[in-house]
């Protein structure tokens, strides 16, 4: 047996969540047996050797002009060209904007299953067992694999990677593929990056998030200011993205992202099914709130009743109090 794992990359550097992925594809090796072979596609090798060190044995390196930016057509190819050559008993991807898009188009090219957003995965009695939230999070489903290979995404954040201590640096070989740019359906044209700042939300270990209960945009300027005290990154509810507060990629949610940081701030939310299917598996959440009935309350492990333009500017200065002292 053998895994598969598709390697995300940006700005020439592997992104963490893959290197998430590819300590679990390491774990369960260890107990099916079998190498852990990485995929990656980009326009010039981001460095895969160092990889061995997470977990990967062997890595395919996909080396086109065209994967300098996100190519779908193309990218599909790849991995199902590295698929029929390892011949996996399981592909994993992260459950990121990319492997949300790519991992259904590879299971449908396949034609095998795919569990999406995976919490866990486990080996039972020889066979690959993910577990994955359902119904907005209120219910965990256990999904088994009729046929190989095995396709699943993994939430970020919930995966450990792996240290890479007595690892060597894994061997890495050309992939190559097939397909003509020319006939793709979508073609990027242009890039818009966001401002340079804190984590992306699915990777941050830390975040801050402000709900409607803070009366209008310009109030979120505290919950900017205890983001950065703490290190955080900024997140919103559906309710404030919907109003234009805030860009839709600060939001938190069933619609929008789902992050497992270990520590969840949430502010002047009251705990909509759709936000909280989005930030349940959070390790630690901090709910503050004026209401005493807020649906938040349920699942958070600390929760402050108070007004959160009196709470959160004390909580700010004793932030930076305590680093003060560091």
């Amino acid at each position: 047996m053998s895994f598969l794992v598709f390697l995300e990359q940006r700005d020439g550097k592997v992104r963490a969540v893959s290197r998430e992925a590819l300590g679990q594809a390491s774990r369960l090796a260890a107990t099916l047996g079998g190498p852990v072979v990485g995929v990656c596609t980009a326009a010039s090798d981001p460095g895969l050797a160092k990889l061995g060190e997470a977990g990967a044995d062997q890595m395919l390196l996909a080396c086109r002009p065209e994967f300098a930016f996100y190519h779908p057509q193309g990218m599909v190819a790849a991995i199902v060209a590295a698929a029929e050559q390892v011949k996996p008993h399981a592909i994993l991807f992260a459950a990121s904007a990319m492997g949300r898009d790519l991992a259904p188009r590879v299971a449908a090219r396949l034609g095998v299953g795919l569990a999406a957003d995976c919490t866990a995965l486990e080996v039972e009695s020889g066979k690959l067992v993910a577990s994955r939230p359902v119904y907005a999070g209120k219910a965990v489903q256990r999904v088994a694999f009729p046929k190989t290979p095995a396709i699943a995404s993994l939430r970020p954040k919930l995966f450990a990677p792996l240290t890479g201590e007595g690892r060597g640096p894994a061997t890495v070989e050309s992939l190559n593929v097939e397909f003509d740019p020319a006939k793709s359906r979508a073609k990027v044209v242009k890039v818009v990056a966001s401002a340079a700042g804190r984590a992306d939300l699915t990777e941050a270990e830390i975040i801050v998030s402000g709900g409607r209960g803070l009366k209008g945009p310009e109030n979120f300027a505290m919950i900017e200011q205890l983001a950065e005290a703490l290190g955080a990154t900024v997140g919103a509810s559906r309710a404030v993205v919907d109003a234009g507060w805030r860009p839709h990629s600060d939001q938190v949610g069933q619609t929008g992202k789902t992050v497992s940081p270990k520590l969840y701030v949430a502010i002047a939310i009251s705990g909509a099914i759709q936000h909280l299917a989005g930030m349940s598996s959070s390790r630690c959440i901090v709910a503050i709130n004026k209401d005493p009935e807020a649906p938040i309350f349920k699942i958070a492990d600390y929760g402050l009743v108070g007004d959160a333009f009196e709470v959160v500017p004390a909580l700010t200065e004793a932030v930076k109090r305590l680093n003060a002292h560091v």
